[in-house]
């Protein structure tokens, strides 16, 4: 099914964790306004942006994907709100600054480990704090650590 025009269902609630899949596919129906809402009002502006594809790294987690990999209890991702997003053939700094410098109503942009760019939703009466919110991930002796990001990253 597709979510809007570049992004569907399936790329929305994929997952390395075979095992989990058929689940976290199910429980994702519930959310499918909001994956809509994802890929029309944040992705879609993004992929305008950049010029050319953006890839799903990892969309809707249900509470037993986002366990599995170690996700935020109060990630967005469980409500299908958020999306880590890889870029082939780009920079994730360069696209990371590009989103950060733009009019794209994002709810928290975050620069994860150098790995993926975190995009999610912005919803200011439920995420107060999460609007146009740009931080970076970073792990310091096994520990994810946020600082808040308000130039360009180099």
């Amino acid at each position: 099914m597709q979510l809007s025009e570049n992004f569907s269902f399936e790329e929305m609630t994929t997952t390395e964790h075979r095992d989990l899949l058929d689940q976290n596919r199910k429980e994702a129906e519930y959310f499918t306004p909001e994956l809509a809402r994802l890929a029309r009002e944040v992705l879609e502006p993004i992929r305008a942006l950049v010029g050319g594809p953006v890839v799903v790294h990892s969309g809707f987690r249900s509470n037993a994907l986002n366990q599995a990999v170690g996700g935020s209890t109060t990630s967005q991702h469980s409500y299908g709100e958020a999306a880590d997003t890889v870029y082939p053939g780009r920079s994730l700094t360069e696209i990371y600054n590009l989103i950060m410098a733009s009019n794209i109503p994002f709810g928290q942009l975050i620069f994860e480990f150098g790995e993926w760019v975190h995009v999610s939703c912005q919803d200011p009466g439920r995420y107060p704090g999460k609007v146009r919110q740009c931080l970076r991930a970073d792990r310091v002796n096994g520990a994810t650590v946020y600082s808040s990001v308000t130039a360009p990253l180099a």
